[in-house]
């Protein structure tokens, strides 16, 4: 990416707010997943992150980031559109962790599409696989591990609001993953485990040059946000860190827009 993205590797300080929890994130080795897993080691947690195998460069570099605070990092590579892969992900975060507290569900495929002709059968079932099944997948597996004061994040886009109209599987993700976390939020709080979401507008991750914008619109990207620019990912950390913490206690089914004033409604 260029410029290169802030993801707090320099800039984050703890606080001790995770001290002694357990966290998975997809997505953790880039974009917002990365901001989010760096955030929580310096808080205190132990961390697990998933990342697709050709992703292991940047993962390694945030497991560093990870042991420099103590904390107990767990590399789990792998593609979470295989079904089995969900399911072993967790279990293989559970034993190294010895439990879990916080699951951060962030992973996601964006491409451009000009037009819905140019939206192939084959990319839009990759799109739903990743950003929709790998969900609640991965949820279902890791519901029966988070005992009550737990909390599970997902992460949304403003998209789910305001769809673009070149990113109609995307966007149609992003919708449904707000409706999936409120109902989830409904059912888990009897178990005394929160639920909510995160909904970034333009924020500058590795889904917009690699193909989530067309050429034209990455070199504008955010200069139409009240800031004239895009958000940095290490300026969503402190919304995860919040979530996952016990400071959110009273806070469930939410959607926690970063939207720079466009709003999620």
């Amino acid at each position: 990416m260029e410029p290169v993205a802030d993801h707090s590797e320099e800039s984050y300080r703890g606080s001790g707010k995770l001290a002694g929890r357990r966290a998975l994130i997809n997505g953790g080795d880039s974009g917002i997943g990365r901001a989010a897993a760096i955030a929580f080691a310096r808080e205190g947690a132990d961390v697990a992150i998933a990342y697709l195998p050709e992703e292991e460069a940047d993962a390694r570099e945030v497991i560093q980031l990870f042991k420099a605070e103590g904390r107990i990092a767990v590399a789990l590579p792998g593609d979470i559109t295989h079904e089995a892969w969900c399911h072993d992900l967790v279990e293989q975060a559970v034993s190294a962790l010895r439990g879990l507290d916080i699951l951060v569900i962030n992973a996601g495929r964006r491409k451009y599409h000009e037009t819905i002709e140019a939206l192939s059968t084959a990319d839009f079932d990759r799109t739903m696989k990743t950003n929709l099944y790998a969900l609640h997948r991965i949820a279902r597996a890791a519901v029966p591990h988070l005992p009550s004061g737990s909390s599970v994040i997902t992460t949304a886009s403003i998209q789910a609001y305001q769809p673009s109209p070149f990113l109609l599987d995307y966007s149609s993700t992003e919708a449904g993953i707000v409706a999936y976390t409120k109902a989830l939020a409904k059912q888990l709080i009897e178990r005394g485990i929160r639920a909510n979401v995160v909904a970034p507008g333009p924020v500058w991750t590795v889904l917009q040059p690699s193909g989530g914008q067309s050429n034209d619109k990455v070199e504008n990207f955010g200069k139409d946000s009240d800031f004239g620019r895009a958000g940095q990912p290490v300026e969503l950390a402190p919304v995860f860190v919040l979530l996952a913490s016990p400071d959110a206690s009273f806070i469930n089914g939410e959607v926690y827009g970063v939207t720079v004033g466009k709003g999620v409604a």
